[in-house]
C-alpha cells in the first residue's frame, strides 16, 4: 500500500478521503488487468466525490450521520487502492479469480455508498441532527416543541435507516422502536414523516436482528387505528413479508408479524392471499406450539379470517375446528375469546359445522368458559357462540338439556350491549317449543326484554322484538307482557317508520297477538299506533293492514258497545 494511505485517520474528513480517491485514481490509470471493471469503478469514484462534495457543503464534516459513511468509505477506498496496485501486475499474487471477486466487492461496496450519499442529501435533517438532545429536553418543552422534536428525530432515523452498515441500523431500529413506544403520537408523525415504506424496504434484509426490529416497528404501527391505512397501501409487499416471517421467523418475529396481521387482515383480498400463501397453516401451528401470547395473536389473524368463505377451504384441510377447540380449552383468556370467536365465524351458516363443533366436545367447552368468565364483559363471544349453536334444532335441544336457559336469561339486563344482544338472539333459537317458551315466561324474560325494546342500539331493539314476537306464542307469556307497564308502548315506539333500519314485522306480530284484548287495543291506539300503522300500510309492510285493520274495528266496537 502507498505511504500516503498507509494509516487511515482516527475520524476520516471529505479532504481525507478525496486525497484517497485521487490516490485510488491515479492507481487505476496503470492497472494492467481487469480494466473494463476498474473503468466503471473510476465512473463511480468521480459520481461519489460530487455527491460527496454536495453533501459536504450542506451538512459539513461533523454531522452526525457522517461519522460511520466517512470511516465506511475510508476504509472501502484504501482497500480499493492496494487492490488497484495489486493490479498492476498481470498476475496478481492471490490469482487472477480472486482479484476479479474482490474487484467486484469494491464495486458493489462503491454502489452503496454513492446511494447513502444520495439518501443523505435529499434529506431534510442536516441542521436537525443535533436531535441527539432530544431525549434530554423533550421532557421540559412546550408540546409544539415536543411534536417537532420528534418530526426531527423520526426524519434523522429514517435517514439512518436508509444509510450504512446492519450495526448502525440495528441501532436506528432500537432508537425507532423507543420513539414509538412512548406515546401513539408519535407513531403517527413517524408515519407522516413517511417511516412505513422505510421499514417495508428494510423486510428485505438478509439480517435476522434487523428483520425482527422491523417486524416489531411495524407492529407498533398497526396498533394505532389512524395509521393502518398507510400499512395496507403497502399491498401485498408488506404482506408477503409478513407471512415469512410466520412461517421462518422467531418466536418473537412471528408474535409481532400476528399482530401486524390482525391489522391487514380485515379486506377479503388480504385474506385471500393469506389463505393462497399458506399463512392459515402457519397460523395454526402457532396456536398448536406457540407462546401464549401467540397463540392469542395467531387466533386473532384467523378470527378475521373466518369472516370470508373465500378462505374457508383453507381451515377445512387443516383441521381448524380441532385445533381453535383445543386453544379454546387450553390457551390464556385472549386466546380463548379470539379462538372461540374464530370458530363463530367459521361454523356460522354452516349446519355441519356446528355439529361437528358440538360432537367434538364445543357444548362442554363453552359451559366452561361461561362457567369461568370473571365478568359478563368476557362473555360476549361465548354467549354469540351459543346463539349460533342454538340456530341448529338438534343442537338446540342438547343447550337447554345442559342448563344454558338460566346461563341465558340471566346476562339480558347485564351492563353490556353485545351480550345482551347475543343473549336475546340465543332465546329465540332456544325457544323453540311451547314448553320451553313457558319456562322462559316464568323465569322473568319477558320483563328483561320488554326493557330492551327501549334500548338505545337499533340491534338491541330488534333483538329484543324477534325474540318476543316468537314467545309471544305461548297465551301465558302473552299475558305477562300485557301486564308490563311500557312494554306495549315501547312496541308501539317501533312502528314508527322513523325508526330506521329495524325489520317492523317483528313488533307488528307482538302486538296483532294481544290486539283481541281490549285494554291492549286501547293503549295501542292512545300511542299513537293507527298513525304509525297507516303509513307502514302505504308501504306495504307485511302485517300492517291486518294490525291496523283490528285496531280500527276496535273503535267501531267502541262507538256501538251497549249503555
Amino acid at each position: 500500500m502507498k505511504e500516503a494511505v498507509a494509516e487511515e485517520p482516527i475520524n476520516p474528513t471529505v479532504k481525507n478521503i478525496q486525497i484517497l480517491i485521487v490516490s485510488l485514481i491515479d492507481s487505476i490509470s496503470r492497472v494492467q488487468i481487469f480494466k473494463g471493471k476498474w473503468s466503471q469503478i473510476r465512473t463511480k469514484l468521480t459520481s461519489l466525490e460530487t455527491h460527496l462534495l454536495k453533501f459536504s457543503s450542506a451538512a459539513g464534516d461533523v454531522n452526525p450521520l457522517s461519522v460511520d459513511l466517512f470511516h465506511s468509505l475510508s476504509a472501502t477506498c484504501s482497500v480499493a487502492v492496494s487492490l488497484a496496485d495489486l493490479c498492476h501486475s498481470l498476475t496478481p499474487p492471490g490469482g487472477k479469480l480472486k482479484t476479479q471477486n474482490d474487484v467486484d466487492s469494491i464495486s458493489a461496496k462503491l454502489d452503496n455508498h454513492i446511494n447513502d450519499l444520495v439518501v443523505l442529501n435529499k434529506s431534510l435533517v442536516f441542521a436537525e441532527s443535533a436531535a441527539v438532545s432530544f431525549q434530554a429536553t423533550v421532557s421540559n418543552v412546550s408540546p409544539s416543541r415536543k411534536r417537532e422534536s420528534v418530526r426531527a428525530e423520526s426524519r434523522n432515523l429514517i435517514t439512518r435507516l436508509q444509510i450504512g452498515s446492519a450495526e448502525s441500523k440495528i441501532s436506528a431500529l432500537d432508537s425507532l422502536l423507543g420513539l414509538l413506544q412512548e406515546d401513539d403520537k408519535n407513531v403517527l408523525i413517524a408515519v407522516a414523516q413517511g417511516i412505513v415504506p422505510v421499514l417495508v424496504r428494510l423486510l428485505d434484509s438478509s439480517s435476522s436482528e434487523i428483520k425482527e426490529r422491523t417486524v416489531a416497528g411495524i407492529a407498533k404501527i398497526s396498533a394505532v387505528d389512524s395509521s393502518k391505512h398507510v400499512l395496507l397501501a403497502e399491498g401485498l409487499v408488506l404482506l408477503n413479508h409478513l407471512l415469512r416471517v410466520l412461517e421462518s421467523g422467531s418466536i418473537f418475529g412471528k408474535e409481532k408479524s400476528c399482530i401486524a396481521l390482525q391489522a391487514l387482515s380485515h379486506s377479503k383480498e388480504n385474506a385471500r392471499a393469506i389463505g393462497s400463501r399458506g399463512g392459515i397453516t402457519s397460523l395454526l401451528e402457532i396456536c398448536q406450539s406457540g407462546t401464549p401470547n401467540s397463540q392469542a395473536m395467531s387466533a386473532g389473524v384467523l378470527r378475521n379470517l373466518a369472516v370470508f368463505p373465500e378462505v374457508k377451504e383453507h381451515f377445512m384441510e387443516e383441521d381448524a375446528v380441532v385445533t381453535l377447540l383445543a386453544l379454546s380449552n387450553s390457551g390464556t383468556a385472549l386466546a380463548q375469546e379470539n379462538s372461540i370467536g374464530c370458530l363463530c365465524n367459521l361454523i356460522s351458516g354452516d349446519d355441519d359445522l356446528k355439529l361437528f363443533l358440538a360432537r367434538e366436545g364445543g357444548i362442554e367447552c363453552v359451559k366452561n368458559l361461561w362457567d369461568s368468565a370473571p365478568t359478563p364483559r368476557n362473555l360476549e363471544v361465548v354467549v354469540q357462540m351459543v346463539s349460533i349453536l342454538a340456530s341448529s334444532p338438534l343442537i338446540s335441544e342438547v343447550l337447554v338439556a345442559n342448563g344454558f336457559l338460566n346461563h341465558v336469561v340471566g346476562v339480558l339486563n347485564c351492563g353490556v350491549l353485545g351480550v345482551r344482544i347475543a343473549a336475546a338472539n340465543a332465546l329465540y333459537d332456544l325457544a323453540y317449543s311451547i314448553k320451553t317458551q313457558k319456562e322462559l315466561g316464568k323465569m322473568g324474560c319477558i320483563s328483561l326484554l320488554s326493557r330492551m325494546l327501549d334500548g338505545k342500539a337499533i340491534e338491541e331493539k330488534e333483538a329484543a322484538a324477534k325474540t318476543l314476537s316468537k314467545l309471544m306464542s305461548y297465551a301465558g307469556n302473552r299475558r305477562i307482557f300485557r301486564k308490563e307497564e311500557k312494554g306495549i308502548t315501547s312496541a308501539v315506539k317501533l312502528l314508527d317508520p322513523l325508526v330506521l333500519n329495524l325489520d317492523k314485522k317483528y313488533s307488528i306480530w307482538i302486538l296483532t297477538s294481544i290486539v283481541h284484548s281490549k285494554k291492549s287495543r286501547k293503549q295501542m291506539v292512545a300511542t299513537g299506533a293507527c298513525a304509525y300503522l297507516q303509513k307502514l300500510v302505504e308501504m306495504n309492510v307485511d302485517g300492517a293492514k291486518k294490525l291496523y285493520d283490528s285496531l280500527g274495528r276496535g273503535k267501531l266496537w267502541g262507538v256501538f258497545a251497549r249503555p
